[in-house]
């Protein structure tokens, strides 16, 4: 209903401003202030998972290739050149050339580079001689065999066999280009870019800071002077500020949005999916977890509505391992996902099934299983995290909730410290390449379960290779059936989260299928 109000805000100012003759001017100047939840790890986004250094960060930097940052839903076509100014494939689909901007300077005067994009992606595919600290995303470029430059100015990709989204794990903001002459440590205290915004600081529990890089070659961008982004973890004392206009944009949650929009009229504010699936995921070599039955039973116990009415006020949506339909592309209808295995509706069915299971495997009433249930000490997690261990009572398994700070969460699951616990794939884009890619296959630095199935890996690499959306989403939907038959990372629910921001904050686009891709913020000004 917001969306439909906010389209049609926008028609009536259009219509105002067109019959006026005048039109709203873009205003140089300002600060936005923004408040986050938590600290990250570092600033470093090609070693952070977490949603908050990679918000911080995208204005920082360029890609070869972006997410147009007007268009609400990414997807192959809404790609745009960015440091590249086009792009070409060769006629087999394994070679993807770009010719590059000249003229471009990193924040510190030296040139951009097609050395640059070599030394990135060397980096990411563990070719070079400096190496990340963590590499969350190599498993993205597994099909990468090389990139070569030719002269300073364009670069090709070498695939091992075609990819057509490829180009879509580019366009992420996750998939910035990085400087050659700055060692990866320093990156991490102190990056720099080639984007709109150059880094100020970050001070632990205080705050981060970019300002405006008078040097951007784009022309009379960005509009702001600096982006401050306050780490206030107490969501009452965001919302508080935010009420009291001591910041311009805030994110919530949707209860909390209802809250916000009761006291602050002026407000604008959006409601749209994450695309962060919550995911119940057990350590499957870790016994008695390793038996495939005990797993199907946990899965058995899950009542994805109820997270979602009470979380999210009925704000939510079920799905798999991809973003359901209308604002994903690739998920699957309800109708169909109703017929996956555990997907069926009626939980005391279910859940008297997941009992039977469990008493052959000889526990019950009297004999529970019981486990430590680990998650991120942030609300988004800890609250599932709840609900979930009071759902597992049903099936006679006890657990017991531990909190991990975020900097230790993703090393504790990615070195696989852990029986059972609630985690979030943070979807960064809406494909099946990075979803997959990222989360499922055999080896993958986030493939926390450690869940292996070399025919559902050659699935992957099938789907990968096929341009034809239809024949695509077919063979999507059929990996779709066989992880939820092999009971991996099974889904809670998809979130929704809420923008609102100030009526002075302008060219904001809120995407509706990535909680990351929309944070350039080279576009947005203020009218104050």
């Amino acid at each position: 209903m917001a969306r439909k109000l906010r389209a049609a805000a926008a028609s009536a100012l259009l219509i105002a401003t067109s019959v006026s003759g005048t039109a709203f001017a873009e205003k140089p100047g300002g600060v936005l202030r923004i408040p986050v939840f938590d600290n990250p790890a570092s600033m470093s986004i090609h070693e952070e998972s977490a949603v908050l250094a990679e918000r911080a960060m995208m204005g920082v930097f360029n890609n070869l290739v972006i997410f147009d940052q007007h268009v609400e839903q990414n997807s192959m076509q809404s790609i745009v050149p960015d440091l590249a100014t086009s792009w070409d494939w060769n006629e087999d689909g394994t070679e993807l050339t770009l010719p590059l901007r000249e003229g471009v300077e990193w924040h510190d005067g030296k040139p951009f580079t097609a050395g640059d994009v070599k030394c990135t992606w060397d980096l990411l595919t563990d070719k070079s001689g400096e190496k990340l600290r963590v590499n969350p995303r190599k498993s993205w470029y597994r099909n990468l065999n090389d990139v070569t430059t030719a002269g300073s100015y364009a670069v090709t990709l070498h695939l091992k066999r075609p990819q057509p989204a490829f180009l879509a794990l580019l366009a992420s903001g996750w998939s910035p280009v990085y400087p050659c002459h700055i060692p990866p440590r320093e990156m991490r205290s102190h990056p720099i870019g080639t984007g709109p915004f150059k880094f100020i600081g970050f001070k632990p529990n205080e705050s981060i800071k970019v300002a405006r890089n008078p040097h951007y070659w784009k022309k009379n961008r960005p509009y702001l002077d600096a982006i401050e982004f306050t780490i206030i973890p107490n969501t009452s004392t965001r919302m508080l500020g935010f009420i009291a206009g001591k910041f311009d944009m805030i994110t919530l949650q949707p209860p909390q949005l209802k809250e916000v929009k009761s006291q602050t009229a002026e407000a604008i504010c959006d409601l749209v999916p994450d695309n962060a699936a919550r995911n119940l995921i057990v350590n499957r070599a870790a016994p008695p977890l390793d038996n495939p039955d005990l797993r199907r039973a946990m899965t058995l116990s899950l009542d994805r509505k109820a997270f979602i009415d009470i979380l999210r006020e009925g704000q939510g949506d079920i799905g798999g391992a991809m973003l359901p339909p209308p604002e994903g592309i690739w998920g699957m209808p309800p109708d169909i996902l109703s017929k996956l295995r555990g997907y069926d509706p009626d939980v005391p069915k279910n859940r008297a099934e997941a009992r039977h299971i469990m008493q052959k495997l000889g526990y019950g009433p009297d004999k529970r299983l019981a486990v430590t249930v680990s998650t991120r000490n942030l609300p988004p997690y800890r609250d599932p995290a709840v609900i979930l261990i009071d759902q597992l009572k049903e099936v006679y398994v006890d657990g017991v909730l531990d909190i991990i700070p975020t900097v230790n969460w993703y090393p504790k699951v990615a070195r696989k410290d852990y029986s059972l616990g609630l985690s979030i794939n943070e979807n960064s884009l809406d494909d099946p390449d990075q979803t997959f890619y990222e989360n499922y296959v055999c080896g993958a630095e986030r493939n926390y379960t450690g869940y292996c199935n070399p025919e559902v890996d050659n699935l992957i690499d099938e789907q990968s290779m096929v341009s034809d959306h239809e024949k695509r989403q077919k063979l999507v939907w059929d990996i779709e059936r066989r992880l939820a038959e092999d009971d991996v990372l099974p889904v809670m629910f998809y979130g929704r989260y809420g923008t609102c921001w100030q009526p002075q904050v302008k060219g904001l686009t809120i995407k509706v299928n990535t909680l990351f891709d929309g944070w350039r913020m080279e576009d947005v000004w203020l009218d104050r």
